[in-house]
């Protein structure tokens, strides 16, 4: 079938070839008569595409020993709560938040609903339009973990270099898990939605250190508690089967296609070929980030008539380029290129800009 060319923020594309194995196995899986999602997830067949996904994630992200791997559900919004939850328990401290944006934003809201936190650095006075260095955060003394996101989906920006700070740190990275290595030594937990980079929604992976499992309080509702989930290997209830199917196939599709180092490098070359562009319109196109925060998977740019906006979005869709509208709460233009989107669509993207912007100058 003909492929839009999907820039949608999330769910995400998906490869094409990951597309048509799930197509061609799910009404008869390993000839079982019935669907994976139809089988019990304590059967053979499910555990091991179960525990091969768990493999998959250690490998290519090269997680330590020391650290477990949980499988859930909730999205990575539901981690707002669950890490506050258990990890700031009696007397643990508090959490620092960086805000850089929206998604920081409800992460600090619902951590201060929990336990003590504080506002280690805030963008919100520059318009979220930067992400700050190591030396603008302010970390307190009681402070328990530093909470970062790598990258905001809807202001467009990232971490370019993660911060080496003196307490440990928890990222939501949900829009650019697996386009780059983490330097695991600094974390204490690492979370995010599949749904961007690694797989369909419904699934969200979180990586923890041993010994924060370990020093965990007891007095946590069950589901809630990272300890039930790691010591029942993410299948203390029926996991969200189709999802964590799909994302292993995802998996082995970045495996044959040269792994994260691979995926870092095309991420920051097909941004890079959005990014020349709008610099290269002479204002027609205006990036509002700053340049050294530029997501690598989320291109976000205004018209400088913002009044042709929706021209461009209805003309593009004619041209099968798809989602490309910006977050409702902050309008224009949005690029989300994440791991499966074809290079050539964003070559496609490209050709339509320049002659969109000859044919309205």
């Amino acid at each position: 079938m003909d492929r839009v060319h999907n820039f949608s923020a999330g769910p995400c594309t998906l490869p094409a070839s990951v597309i048509g194995e799930l197509a061609d196995e799910l009404p008869n899986f390993e000839d079982t008569g019935m669907s994976l999602v139809e089988m019990s997830h304590r059967d053979a067949g499910y555990d091991r595409i179960h525990r091969e996904t768990l493999d998959l994630l250690r490998s290519l992200c090269a997680v330590p020993d020391d650290m477990s791997i949980l499988l859930l559900q909730g999205g990575a919004t539901l981690q707002f709560a669950m890490v506050p939850l258990n990890l700031l328990g009696t007397d643990q401290g508090r959490a620092g938040h960086v805000v850089t944006g929206s998604w920081a934003k409800k992460a600090l809201a619902d951590a201060a609903k929990i336990g003590g936190t504080y506002t280690a650095w805030s963008g919100a006075e520059d318009g979220f339009v930067r992400m700050p260095t190591a030396a603008e955060l302010t970390v307190e003394a009681d402070t328990r973990y530093v909470h970062v996101t790598s990258n905001e989906t809807i202001g467009g920006i990232r971490i370019p270099e993660f911060y080496d700070l003196d307490v440990p740190q928890v990222a939501d990275m949900s829009s650019d898990y697996l386009t780059r290595p983490i330097p695991w030594e600094r974390f204490d937990l690492v979370y995010g939605g599949a749904q961007k980079n690694i797989g369909p929604a419904g699934l969200t992976v979180v990586f923890i250190r041993n010994s924060v499992l370990e020093a965990l309080p007891d007095d946590i509702p069950a589901y809630l508690h990272y300890r039930t989930h790691a010591d029942a290997d993410s299948l203390a209830n029926t996991p969200p089967v189709f999802s964590i199917w799909a994302t292993g196939k995802v998996l082995r599709w970045i495996e044959s296609n040269g792994v994260i180092p691979a995926m870092e490098a095309s991420a920051a070359e097909r941004s890079a070929m959005v990014y020349d562009l709008i610099d290269d319109s002479d204002g027609f196109y205006r990036c509002p980030v700053d340049v050294g925060s530029r997501s690598h998977t989320n291109v976000v740019f205004r018209l400088r008539n913002e009044e042709l906006e929706q021209p461009f979005l209805a003309e593009a869709a004619t041209q099968g380029l798809v989602s490309l509208k910006g977050h409702r709460s902050v309008g224009g233009i949005r690029a989300s290129i994440y791991n499966a989107l074809p290079t050539e669509s964003v070559t496609a993207l490209t050709r339509f800009m320049g002659d969109f912007a000859a044919g309205n100058t």
